[in-house]
């Protein structure tokens, strides 16, 4: 019986995350870091969506808040067996998989914040979800609006990106009658063609970061693989900013491990809830469904001795 773990990305903050992080010892210098880039009333600031769902407070929320929480649970749970990070999730995952530092991933996750947000300064774009209509009916709504499928979920769901005027226009197209969209409160269009300039730049300054081979199985967004040598995963790393997050080859990546235990370290439920569509029979849940890290560790300690 093995871990793993998932890192959320964009759309999974809210209001009322993970409140017990406060009363843990081990994350408050992550949290610190979270207050001196974005303010020590970070947490009343939550409130405000305009504020949350920005760009440049939104990536490093998470990467600092997630890093945060893995620093307290990191000693109470076996180690992880497979990690995997969902967009800027993955600068998190990578430091639990000990590629780099917590600390280098906050910074990094600032850097591409506002690398993403210069490629589209000049236009407003964004994502939306799309449910319930088969991949293929989406890829060729996309390619009629210029627009992008920036995640992929599962045979009947997307993430698509693109200008938001094409977003907007594209919704009244007959041929998507019958699916779902919806808003994820992402106000850039990231994972496609637009963002090529900040995935130069962000591939330029990974080359002065010494990478460290991963201390667990590490599966990348770019190909839905595990990967391993640095030099790959730096690729990885820096390509994904502009090309589709293959998440539903990821999940299958980590299922085909022969996981027992599936924990999302994030805010929010997202991942856990697509891992039980897809793999219903490998238990998953949020460490957002808890109250403490002795409550998600206890969870973990449950389902793995059920399985011996």
């Amino acid at each position: 019986m093995s871990l793993a773990l998932l890192f959320p990305g964009q759309g999974t903050q809210h209001v009322q995350m993970l409140p017990w992080l406060e009363d843990e010892p081990e994350a408050r210098p992550l949290l610190e870091r979270v207050a001196g880039a974005l303010g020590n009333d970070w947490r009343q600031r939550l409130a405000d969506p305009d504020w949350l769902t920005a760009n440049a407070i939104a990536q490093p929320l998470l990467v600092g808040v997630e890093s945060a929480a893995w620093a307290c649970l990191a000693a109470r749970l076996p180690s992880p067996a497979v990690v995997a990070g969902y967009s800027v999730g993955e600068l998190a995952a990578f430091a639990a998989a000990g590629v780099f530092d917590a600390d280098i991933a906050f910074e990094l996750s600032r850097l591409r914040a506002r690398l993403m947000a210069a490629s589209t300064a000049d236009e407003p774009t964004g994502m939306v979800a799309v449910r319930e209509l088969p991949l293929q009916v989406i890829q060729t709504w996309c390619g009629r609006h210029g627009l992008f499928i920036a995640i992929r979920l599962g045979v009947d769901r997307a993430i698509v990106a693109g200008p938001a005027a094409a977003l907007q226009a594209a919704r009244g197209d007959p041929a998507i009658v019958g699916g779902r969209l919806d808003d994820i409160g992402v106000r850039v269009a990231s994972h496609t063609p637009l963002m090529r300039p900040a995935q130069r730049a962000f591939a330029a300054h990974l080359t002065t970061i010494d990478l460290r081979a991963p201390t667990a199985r590490l599966v990348c967004n770019l190909t839905g693989t595990s990967i391993r040598r640095e030099q790959e995963l730096a690729h990885c790393l820096s390509a994904q900013i502009a090309n589709p997050v293959l998440w539903d080859t990821c999940m299958e990546t980590i299922a085909e491990a022969r996981v027992g235990c599936v924990l999302e370290v994030g805010p929010g439920t997202t991942l856990a809830t697509l891992w039980r569509t897809s793999q219903p029979d490998i238990p998953a849940r949020s460490i957002d469904d808890f109250r403490s890290a002795d409550a998600v560790a206890g969870w973990v300690a449950k389902i793995m001795a059920s399985a011996r």
